[in-house]
């Protein structure tokens, strides 16, 4: 999912019509997805691998004798470096198999935890807010509303005056509104709904004075 033009205008717009209310300075970043997960797909091919010892020795007997038979002559006797073998080779093809079917990203991402992408998505986020506005303010007041459209997931990210003034329980409605657009299709409408309520936050707690300067780039990011 990728944004129009229009949408870059209308978040960009919203923002800089939050910011005639407030010295806070709002940043808007909207990324396709927070990381690429590679370490759950690694995971669960792992964890695939150790379930085939655990599934062979639930077999019956005569299910192993069988198998073992369409490999070796029928009088043959069975020695431990053919089980060992077989065992590895199930082993290298169950592993493989799982993660080259997790090297298709939705089928990934569908599998990873939501406590996981919660995770990754805060820690890319604070990694942007450290780049786009961390300190790049003279009151520290910068604000970055972060997207992650596969995780469907958001972040507000703020800087330390805001944190000390602002509780976090005043963001809901804002996240609220940017959720339920993005579920709806719409994801340009939802930052710029959220950036209007941040905007009406930051207007409260850091009103406008004529010291203000426009300290970041009012324009919505997309990585």
């Amino acid at each position: 999912m990728r944004f129009s033009e229009a949408e870059h205008r209308l978040v960009s717009e919203a923002v800089t019509r939050a910011e005639l209310a407030s010295d806070a300075e709002i940043a808007t970043i909207v990324a396709e997805k927070s990381d690429s997960y590679h370490d759950v797909g690694l995971h669960y091919a792992v964890l695939a691998m150790l379930l085939v010892p655990a599934l062979l020795a639930a077999l019956p007997q005569s299910t192993v004798d069988w198998g073992m038979s369409l490999f070796l002559d029928w009088n043959a006797a069975v020695t431990r470096g053919a089980l060992m073998l077989v065992l590895f080779v199930k082993l290298a093809a169950v592993f493989l198999i799982v993660r080259y079917a997790l090297a298709f990203m939705p089928l990934r991402m569908a599998l990873t935890p939501g406590s996981t992408k919660t995770r990754r998505v805060r820690r890319r986020a604070v990694e942007l807010f450290r780049v786009a506005a961390e300190r790049r303010t003279v009151g520290r007041t910068g604000v970055l509303l972060y997207l992650s459209l596969r995780e469907h997931r958001a972040e507000i990210v703020v800087d330390e005056a805001i944190l000390a003034a602002v509780s976090p329980d005043l963001w809901g409605e804002a996240m609220a509104d940017l959720v339920e657009e993005v579920k709806a299709g719409r994801p340009g409408a939802g930052m710029a709904k959220a950036v209007e309520r941040i905007g009406a936050v930051l207007a409260e707690h850091f009103p406008k004075t004529s010291a203000d300067q426009n300290e970041l780039p009012d324009r919505l990011i997309e990585l």
